[in-house]
């Protein structure tokens, strides 16, 4: 098969799994380049819907993708679900908060980050604190003590992650995939159970004014295969959902 040019419009959670699955693709497919525009889902969403080239969207929840596909941008039901991932709270290797339990989160003088809640791994994290909020162990003020607790909201969960290693606050909720990217120790998490997590489910699809239409199929299809599941499981993604 001849190359060809693409361009995919990811979630910045998807920056490391993707760029290894766009090497193999490329070469699997006659030396295809593929170019990755990586950023939240929501900032993603609205550029495609602006009129920016993209041959492919992969997002981070459903929510975004349903922008583009009300915008017309992409075909209703030609989405598919190709991925799922979890949060977990990251801090600073030497904790400075002192962190030992979800409910320290809620600790007087906290430095928190977060995602915008526009940004899906922000509305997740929102989802973890109402669900908490619930519970008699955490009560109804878990949520807005923690939400009090917050110092700044970032564009996506790159920045979040960038912040708490670098040590310029004491808590942040990321998916569990990225958090596993820092490998030199930078960082400590803290689980957060699959009753109050939140799993991520990831949609992808082709738009509707792919410049090289088969070429974005290809890449789909390549993702959803057992190639592109492979890597995505290296770095810590959960398979679909039967």
């Amino acid at each position: 098969a001849s190359g060809g040019e693409l361009t995919v419009f990811a979630a910045a959670s998807l920056t490391d799994a993707f760029k290894t699955i766009g090497e193999q693709f490329g070469a699997a497919n006659g030396g295809a380049t593929v170019t990755f525009n990586f950023g939240g889902s929501d900032q993603l969403a609205t550029q495609i819907t602006q009129g920016a080239p993209a041959d492919v969207f992969a997002s981070a929840n459903a929510k975004q993708m349903g922008v583009v596909i009300k915008a017309g941008d992409i075909i209703s039901g030609t989405q598919k679900t190709f991925v799922r991932n979890r949060l977990v709270v990251v801090y600073p290797k030497d904790n400075p908060g002192k962190l030992a339990a979800l409910k320290d989160l809620a600790n007087p003088g906290l430095k928190i980050v977060l995602a915008n809640k526009s940004v899906p791994v922000g509305g997740y994290a929102l989802d973890f604190l109402a669900k908490a909020s619930k519970l008699p162990e955490y009560t109804a003020t878990y949520s807005p003590t923690v939400l009090a607790n917050v110092v700044s909201y970032e564009d996506n969960v790159k920045a979040v992650l960038s912040k708490i290693a670098l040590g310029e606050a004491d808590a942040g909720i990321v998916y569990a995939t990225d958090a596993a990217t820092v490998k030199d120790g930078a960082i400590g998490t803290l689980e957060i159970p699959d009753n109050l997590n939140s799993i991520a489910s990831y949609p992808i699809a082709a738009t509707k004014s792919a410049k090289n239409a088969d070429l974005a199929q290809k890449f789909v299809a390549y993702v959803l295969g057992p190639e592109g599941q492979k890597v995505l499981a290296q770095y810590g993604f959960i398979p679909p959902a039967p």
